[in-house]
């Protein structure tokens, strides 16, 4: 990894920003027309020794917080030649109980340069890390046509919910250009979303279906197969047959349903409603 210096600087600048437009031989620019704090990611990358970089900062000499205005000579160079492959990694799994890290390492062998990781379920339709990994993605491939950029994942299961989701999936990245990187499972490796590669998706959507209606199926048998034998799903019940005995013999008495409540350690709406049904 190299340094944020002058030179890295230097050697961005040269490239004009597919990002904010700034010409080259100038700092980026932000929304509001002050200089960037620091260069855009898809205008860094277009340089072999600085697209590992997670931030290339504007050096004080340019300004950064302050108006941005055009240098009178821009300085332009010939196109860097395309490198070794931009790989961006994706890390998803369902609840706080799951762990990441196992993701996070394949994902760290396969020489990712960034790595994007959430906890979120897959009911979920917004996930903010992925789109932001697909974004990074685009805008370096937009920035450096002929440079390869790959989506890497650990398993087919972390991108998408259903086949439909999957072949969707499949189309954009198509339509940018960018590979897609299986690290596990049968279909483990780099596939090209152009020609022979559309088959692919297609058959990662359907096998990604077929393994959720699977699982769907067998969560269903398992069910019937426990009621069947009398067990069922939940928490037990707060009263049970003899606490509710207990509660009407002490309740005909004309001790409260306070009382009651306490000393059978439930509360008073749970001793109400046993109680109410009851009746």
């Amino acid at each position: 990894m190299t340094t944020n210096s002058a030179s890295s600087a230097e050697l961005t600048e040269r490239h004009a920003c597919p990002k904010c437009e700034a010409p080259a031989g100038n700092p980026c620019r932000t929304a509001a027309g002050k200089v960037a704090a620091g260069y855009h990611t898809g205008r860094f990358a277009l340089v072999p020794s600085l697209k590992a970089e997670l931030t290339v900062k504007t050096p004080a000499d340019r300004n950064p917080g302050k108006a941005w205005t055009a240098t009178d000579a821009p300085v332009t160079v010939p196109d860097a030649a395309p490198g070794a492959p931009i790989r961006i990694g994706y890390a998803r799994c369902s609840t706080a109980r799951q762990e990441l890290q196992s993701q996070l390492d394949a994902l760290a062998r396969a020489q990712c340069t960034r790595v994007f990781s959430e906890k979120i379920s897959t009911r979920i339709k917004v996930r903010p890390e992925f789109d932001a990994a697909l974004t990074l993605a685009r805008e370096i491939k937009a920035a450096a046509p002929s440079q390869a950029v790959i989506l890497t994942v650990h398993e087919m299961k972390r991108l998408a919910r259903s086949a439909a989701e999957l072949m969707s999936l499949g189309s954009a990245l198509q339509e940018d250009g960018i590979q897609l990187e299986i690290l596990s499972g049968p279909l483990q490796g780099v596939h090209d979303p152009h020609g022979a590669g559309a088959i692919v998706f297609a058959v990662l959507a359907v096998s990604a279906e077929v393994e959720r209606e699977g699982i769907r199926e067998k969560t269903m048998e398992g069910l019937d197969t426990a009621k069947a034998q009398g067990r069922t799903g939940g928490r037990p019940a707060v009263m049970d047959a003899d606490k509710l005995a207990a509660a009407k013999a002490r309740r005909e008495k004309g001790e409260s349903v306070t009382a009651i409540a306490k000393a059978l350690g439930v509360a008073r709406a749970t001793l109400y409603r046993a109680l109410a049904d009851t009746e």
